[in-house]
């Protein structure tokens, strides 16, 4: 029997996928710089469940490095929100660019360079 969690997207299961597509807005062009409470929170818990999960649930690293200010401070803005957006090539590290708009990447990295909040 074929089931949706046989599927696979990049590595990610399409439970998984869709469950984040699901979360996801749109987010485009200059007129909507602002991200909503409401989204800020889902990218909150976005990164601390399912970055979470290869970082570390307190960000201190684990499969992947921590992404705590302390370690992050040496590397550029854009550098991170094109990891967050393209993935990494021969690391666990997955594209989060059908998940996240480029607008959310820079919020999220922001986030981090500064510590980054608990969902609620």
């Amino acid at each position: 029997m074929f089931t949706p969690l046989m599927l696979t997207v990049r590595g990610i299961s399409a439970a998984f996928a869709l469950t984040l597509l699901a979360l996801s807005s749109t987010v485009s062009g200059a007129e909507y710089l602002e991200l909503s409470q409401l989204r800020q929170r889902e990218l909150a818990q976005l990164v601390r469940n399912d970055c979470g999960s290869c970082h570390g649930l307190t960000l201190k690293g684990g499969l992947g490095p921590a992404l705590l200010p302390e370690s992050l401070r040496d590397k550029s803005i854009e550098g991170l929100r094109e990891t967050i957006l393209r993935g990494r090539t021969g690391t666990a590290m997955p594209p989060w660019s059908v998940f996240i708009s480029e607008i959310e990447a820079n919020w999220i990295v922001e986030q981090l360079m500064k510590g980054f909040p608990d969902a609620h």
